[in-house]
């Protein structure tokens, strides 16, 4: 098990700070003290060089992406990706120049239906070919050549304040990036990542992530534009902000911790989930690759750990969404007026 200094160098408090939030990092005690059980030994399963961050988030793309990209990732490593992947929505890989099934505006409460009601193949169909405006989202995002500001201008200009919710103006907690955030213009849209939220809450348990739609935990995601391909995608970070404990987490993120419950344990292994809209071909008008969940399972043994996660955050376990592409903004569901339609709880920013 390793042991911790209580006093992290400069470099690492200050990424630990922003793998979670903006606030500072500091250990309230001048005692060592041992991490919590999340084996630390690092990944062995070749001895060559462990290559960037953005080559193996850019093979996992590919090997989530149509039948001819993944062919191009190498074996070995294809095998050791997979080994990581937790679907939340069982995958489809596909040859290239699929049709998707077409869908007409979809009410809110069928988003809703796929992940309370029961209808599991429903959710599952909204993953894989979304209603038509996350698909003209995803055709406009590979064919504008990845560019962010092609996507932002959907965005309402409306400058919508960030709510007081779950006590953050008492904590003194400014969550969001900014203090204000907006909304795609499309309505449907927001209900759509509104669905994913719940989604993944939802079907979390199914592969050990017991995970809640409040500030401590799941409440953000950032959206990004893959590297390469322009392909849409969000990565979610969940279990952002761990509980203090004297022994296991004695560590002061910042007024956003009080009152965290959120345990510090093997759970964050699953802490970064990734959702990828379908892919367009760029040479026909059909499409590669269908929509993906899945959890990326960042257990000490995988490649994932090793490969995708800096070594001064392995231990908080954060994959960082501009390894993947370019980043377009973040998105956060906060927990207002129960009342409220779900896409009123989408704050992008």
């Amino acid at each position: 098990m390793a042991t911790l200094s209580s006093s992290l160098s400069l470099k690492l408090a200050f990424t630990f700070s922003v793998a979670f939030s903006s606030f500072s990092l500091t250990s309230p005690s001048s005692s060592s003290k041992p991490y919590p059980p999340l084996s630390l030994k690092p990944y062995s399963s070749s001895s060559s060089p462990s290559p960037p961050p953005q080559s193996l988030a850019a093979d996992l793309l590919a090997l989530l992406g149509g039948h001819r990209a993944a062919a191009a990732v190498p074996a070995a490593e294809a095998r050791d990706l997979r080994s990581c992947l937790r679907f939340l929505v069982p995958f489809r890989p596909s040859n290239d120049l699929l049709l998707p099934r077409r869908f007409g505006k979809v009410p809110r409460r069928d988003l809703l239906a796929g992940v309370d009601g029961g209808a599991t193949a429903a959710a599952d169909e909204m993953v894989w070919w979304p209603p038509e405006p996350v698909m003209e989202l995803a055709h406009l995002a590979v064919f504008s050549g990845g560019d962010p500001a092609e996507i932002q201008r959907l965005l309402d200009p409306t400058m919508l304040p960030v709510p007081d919710v779950e006590g953050l103006k008492k904590d003194k907690c400014e969550l969001t990036r900014t203090p204000y955030g907006r909304r795609f213009a499309n309505e449907e849209l927001n209900s759509y990542l509104a669905f994913l939220f719940e989604l993944i809450a939802s079907r979390g348990p199914s592969v050990g992530l017991n995970v809640s739609l409040n500030r401590y935990d799941l409440f953000h995601g950032h959206i990004f534009l893959a590297t390469g391909t322009g392909r849409l995608g969000i990565l979610f970070h969940a279990r952002e902000y761990p509980a203090y404990e004297k022994n296991l987490f004695p560590y002061n993120m910042g007024y956003c911790q009080r009152g965290s419950n959120v345990a510090y344990d093997d759970s964050l292994n699953l802490r970064n989930i990734l959702w990828l809209a379908p892919m367009p071909s760029n040479i026909t008008r059909s499409w590669v690759a269908p929509g993906v969940l899945v959890i990326l399972d960042a257990h000490p043994d995988g490649i994932i750990y090793k490969d995708l996660i800096p070594d001064y955050v392995q231990f908080v376990r954060t994959i960082y969404e501009d390894d993947f592409g370019e980043v377009v903004a973040d998105v956060n569901y906060l927990n207002v007026d129960t009342a409220v339609a779900a896409a009123e709880k989408i704050f992008i920013c």
